[in-house]
């Protein structure tokens, strides 16, 4: 045998012996005093920037939720790519991000599953393997049982590693694409609607409505002859439809289409906001879709109300000028000094400039709103939905049955002959 076969036998055997003693370090259990108190996933604090994909994989390899950053944002790709909710990624990146070694548990694969840290591949795991895309050589985390009755923490292993660990904080994320989704849907506080119109699935309809944005109530339109509401504000509830309005889930309308019959809520806004609600029942859950738009009209009035305020504060701030100069025996030269020292808003100095200003940012909130909203059947609280389908008879006191009104009449007289006198007692 040469020194050239000896030289490359000797290279193989410092490979294979270092390939062993990496395997055999993976697999050794970590001693606690070097294990404890250091980062659970070393470096992705100073990283968190650079993630742009995350994932959670259930029992058998099943994805479970999966959230992608893009030009737009986080998106949830179980969701069609609706906007994830930021929020919420954030807290958990930065719960894994500062989560700590508290103990070591066991290396022991036969016990794994006592700590719910068993490799997610196998179809009866509890498991669940979270994994963090864009941060190099960061491992997956496959996340175990909350420790409940030991002080806290998290049972976790690091995939590759035999060893399992204690780790500081709940780690434990929702299994459900629905949770991770962004739940606001739309915003508009009951004191800026105008009117409401309810269209039940066979053809009713009930609208409630004011005359100025400063009333206190409500009034139903169409009151039937005879009746009368439960309580001056008995309508009121219907003007909070659209108020802080959230979602439980979504889906692309192809997935989720409307029904040849649904429910439908028209909102008409003091500034000319509309929108138009469609909403149904489908598998035990409230659904609808929204269009948004302006009614030209009411905003118009909206706007020549909004300027009409603005001359009369410019108005109101000039006397109030003038007067403190007058009170401070001032000359004319002063008062007019004193007028024109008064900042003159736009819409006095350029009514037409003005009011094409309000109607663009007007026309740009109603595409921002279509854009968030159109393409989308949003799943609702039942509570939400049963602001879109209420009907007349809940608004109003019940009629009086005939067997009631009877009890409550008086007594008929009874009839003497002509010329007879009553008997008296």
């Amino acid at each position: 045998m040469n020194a050239k076969t000896l030289s490359k036998l000797a290279v193989a055997a410092a490979v294979a012996l270092a390939a062993a003693i990496w395997i055999n370090s993976a697999n050794a259990p970590v001693s606690e005093e070097s294990a404890k108190d250091k980062p659970l996933l070393p470096g992705l604090r100073d990283e968190l920037n650079k993630v742009d994909a995350f994932a959670l994989g259930g029992a058998g390899g099943k994805p479970l939720v999966t959230l992608k950053r893009s030009g737009e944002g986080w998106q949830v790709v179980e969701r069609s790519g609706y906007p994830a909710d930021v929020a919420k990624l954030r807290e958990y990146l930065y719960k894994l991000a500062d989560a700590k070694v508290l103990d070591t548990k066991t290396a022991s694969p036969k016990r794994y599953a006592e700590l719910g840290v068993e490799d997610p591949i196998d179809p009866a795991a509890k498991s669940v393997l979270v994994a963090l895309g864009g941060v190099p050589d960061l491992p997956k985390l496959i996340v175990g049982l909350y420790n409940g009755q030991g002080g806290g923490g998290t049972f976790v292993r690091r995939e590759g590693e035999a060893q399992s660990l204690l780790a500081s904080g709940t780690l434990l994320a929702e299994k459900d694409p629905a949770a991770w989704i962004r739940k606001d849907v739309i915003d508009i506080d009951a004191a800026r609607i105008k009117e409401v119109t309810l269209t039940g699935n066979d053809g009713k309809t009930l609208r409630v409505y004011k005359e100025q944005a400063g009333d206190a109530n409500f009034r139903i339109a169409d009151l039937p002859k005879g009746r009368e509401p439960v309580s001056d504000f008995a309508a009121n509830g219907m003007g909070s439809g659209l108020s802080n309005l959230r979602a439980d889930d979504v889906a692309a309308v192809g997935d989720a289409p409307a029904p040849a019959k649904f429910f439908k809520a028209h909102y008409l806004a003091f500034d000319g906001r509309v929108v138009d609600v469609s909403a149904w029942e489908a598998d035990g859950k409230a659904r609808a879709q929204f269009a948004v738009s302006n009614d030209a009209a009411q905003l118009d009035t909206d706007i020549a109300v909004a300027q009409a305020r603005d001359k009369a504060a410019y108005e109101t701030a000039v006397a109030a000028a003038k007067l403190k100069v007058v009170e401070a025996k001032g000359d004319e030269a002063a008062i007019a000094k004193a007028e024109a020292d008064v900042a003159k808003p736009v819409s006095l100095v350029d009514p037409a400039k003005d009011r094409a200003e309000r109607l663009a940012a007007a026309n740009k909130a109603v595409e921002e709103l279509n854009a968030k909203l159109s393409g989308w059947t949003f799943t609702l609280p039942q509570y939400a939905f049963s602001n879109f389908h209420r009907g007349m008879e809940e608004l109003l006191k019940p009629l009086e049955s005939k067997s009631a009104a009877a009890k409550g009449a008086k007594p008929a007289s009874a009839m003497l002959p002509p010329g007879a006198a009553p008997v008296r007692p």
